[in-house]
């Protein structure tokens, strides 16, 4: 596809690059290409070279590690906030022989080869310090992941997965199974069946065949732990305030209730895989 803003006023659709000043819009504009990506669809293989970085749209794709025994685990995931292929920025041109990048969302992104990512930090200052934002808002992010996995139960951390891709995604109802969700949690199958059932019994989501829904944003965001509003609120920090509406998605209620109900069967600040 070639490449063309996503909006009339020159805009990206991304946090990232519509951080940018009107000038370095119009500067990085020629050197993007829009993409259309597929589910588990790989951006980044193990041990390849990184030939280019992408800015999600409304896709997200997923960073993970693989385990001698052949489990994989999420290591950190990014959407419409941010830039895959952070490694480039400190120097990188190899993944590790382990680690991979696939998409976990479908959807569109931005693709930007690396020689021209490159020039683009050269070239321009504000370009350069909101790349290095986002590398240290991705570093905040595996680190509060690591606790939260320590500390909080799996329909905590599921409910904060949820709140984080329905942020990503533009759209209430997105593709997932329960197979891909463990994964991304790091635990059993059986434990995510648990977790699901007990969340669309409390009417916070729906799901059937492959999809959720998202019906009570509010109840969904009183259910999970602290992570998913900590690591929403260093994201604003750094690129201005999370829009409360979305192309295609329903006017959602962004602020924490004081006192969200939640789903039967869960405990707060204990972990149970």
């Amino acid at each position: 596809m070639s490449a063309q803003p996503s909006r009339q006023d020159g805009r990206f659709d991304n946090r990232l690059l519509d951080a940018l000043s009107a000038s370095d819009r119009r500067r990085i504009r020629p050197l993007l290409s829009a993409e259309q990506v597929e589910l588990r669809q790989l951006l980044y293989a193990p041990g390849a070279p990184i030939e280019a970085v992408y800015f999600p749209i409304d896709a997200v794709a997923c960073l993970l590690t693989t385990m001698s025994g052949g489990t994989t685990v999420e290591i950190a995931t990014v959407g419409t906030e941010g830039m895959v292929g952070s490694r480039v920025v400190l120097g990188a041109d190899v993944m590790p022989p382990r680690e991979f990048c696939q998409v976990q969302v479908p959807g569109r992104l931005w693709r930007m080869d690396r020689a021209a990512f490159s020039e683009m930090l050269s070239a321009s200052g504000r370009f350069r310090d909101i790349v290095q934002g986002d590398v240290l808002a991705l570093f905040s992010q595996i680190a509060q992941q690591v606790a939260c996995n320590a500390l909080h139960s799996v329909e905590e951390r599921c409910c904060r997965w949820l709140l984080s891709t329905h942020d990503r995604v533009r759209a209430d109802t997105f593709p997932l199974t329960q197979e891909f969700l463990a994964q991304m949690l790091g635990v059993r199958r059986a434990s995510v069946t648990v977790a699901a059932g007990a969340l669309q019994a409390a009417g916070l989501i729906r799901y059937r065949r492959g999809q959720i829904t998202i019906v009570d944003r509010a109840g969904l965001e009183g259910a999970s732990c602290e992570c998913y509003q900590l690591l929403r609120d260093e994201f604003d920090r750094l690129f201005g305030s999370t829009p409360t509406t979305s192309p295609g998605a329903g006017d959602r209620q962004t602020t924490r209730p004081k006192s969200g109900r939640r789903p039967a069967g869960t405990s707060g600040g204990k972990r149970r895989a």
